[in-house]
């Protein structure tokens, strides 16, 4: 009997034991965060990396697009809404996709250490907060720009000059976040009716549109057009790895924005979408951040860049996010009907 009564007790052990064993392999399950960005791709394994050795029951799924493609994504699915969080996107698409009600607000642990400037003070708790700022800049090629005896411009105006005609690419502001950044920091330099006649002239001049921010600083480097309008980044990046380039933040300022992130209001995922939050504000994702760009949110941390144009933190232009938000599809709209016929066809 006591024989029986052992065996059936072990087997209740045993089956307990292997009960708790199925519960903790369920609950240390990771989660699987689908998040929507526009960083650049060969940044997104080193942030994946960096976040999960810190989060381990966490999976990034990235889905990643030019911020002009990945915002006409994200509007066509504002009444389902897919992702879990959008991350590294323009602040000016955030602020478009709130007045959408896509977000839910929340303030990642830490926020108190970043600049007022780079996150929402408009709602508490906000809505989005910025990581740091990608800055218009010219990629010139000194060989291509050599042989055809092209001055190296000093400003935005300067690429109208008859001299440039055919020699310049630059990105599509419908699909590109670069490309709309450069046209409504023009309008707020110059004013609505001298920006569209600046347009105007430097259409003259396009050789093509391009549907990528960094496309057009990419084919500089390779030696295919000897101008690109591009951001600081790309060149440097490009310059670093050997590319004869010039990296030029024009004279009369240059336009930017800021890569930010924002909590998708129905996301069934959290906790996982506020972990990610709350490490993306911290010293050490500033730190990476400031690898590759030269302004981030975090005061202190930023060191310079290597092959960033000299002092171009003081060349950004007072830039009005809500301005651009609330102007961005009529933006778009004016420059789709004047200049798209140079646009590349799209993949």
């Amino acid at each position: 009997m006591k024989t029986k009564f052992k065996r059936i007790l072990m087997c209740a052990v045993g089956a307990l034991a292997f009960f708790c064993i199925l519960t903790s392999v369920k609950v240390q399950a990771k989660t699987d965060l689908l998040v929507y960005t526009a960083v650049e791709a060969d940044e997104l394994k080193k942030f994946k990396k960096m976040f999960e050795a810190d989060y381990p029951k966490v999976n990034i799924k990235w889905v990643r697009d030019s911020t002009g493609i990945i915002t006409s994504k994200l509007l066509a699915e504002k009444d389902n809404p897919k992702a879990d969080i959008v991350w590294g996107v323009a602040a000016t698409s955030l602020l478009l996709l709130s007045e959408y009600n896509y977000f839910q607000g929340y303030a990642p642990k830490g926020l108190e250490k970043l600049e007022k400037k780079y996150y929402d003070t408009k709602n508490n708790p906000p809505l989005w907060v910025g990581q740091r700022a990608w800055i218009a800049s010219i990629c010139y090629n000194t060989v291509e720009g050599g042989k055809h005896k092209l001055p190296i411009p000093a400003s935005w105006d300067d690429l109208t000059k008859p001299v440039y005609a055919g020699h310049v690419i630059m990105p599509n502001p419908n699909s590109s976040g670069t490309g709309f950044l450069d046209v409504s920091s023009w309008i707020q330099i110059k004013g609505e009716d001298a920006a569209w006649k600046y347009m105007d002239g430097l259409h003259k001049n396009i050789a093509r549109y391009t549907h990528s921010g960094s496309k057009p600083c990419k084919l500089a480097a390779k030696g295919e057009i000897p101008i690109g309008v591009s951001f600081a980044y790309r060149g440097a990046k490009s310059k670093n790895a050997g590319a004869p380039l010039e990296i030029v933040a024009p004279s009369e300022g240059v336009g930017w924005d800021l890569e930010a992130f924002g909590i998708v209001r129905n996301t069934k995922n959290l906790a996982a979408a506020r972990a990610l939050a709350d490490w993306s504000v911290t010293e050490k994702a500033n730190r990476i951040y400031n690898e590759e760009y030269a302004v981030v949110a975090m005061p202190g941390i930023a060191k310079p860049v290597k092959n960033f144009p000299p002092n171009i933190g003081k060349k950004m232009i007072k830039n009005d996010f809500q301005w651009a938000a609330s102007n961005r599809m009529r933006i778009l709209d004016e420059w789709r009907k004047r200049y798209d016929g140079k646009s590349e066809p799209k993949k």
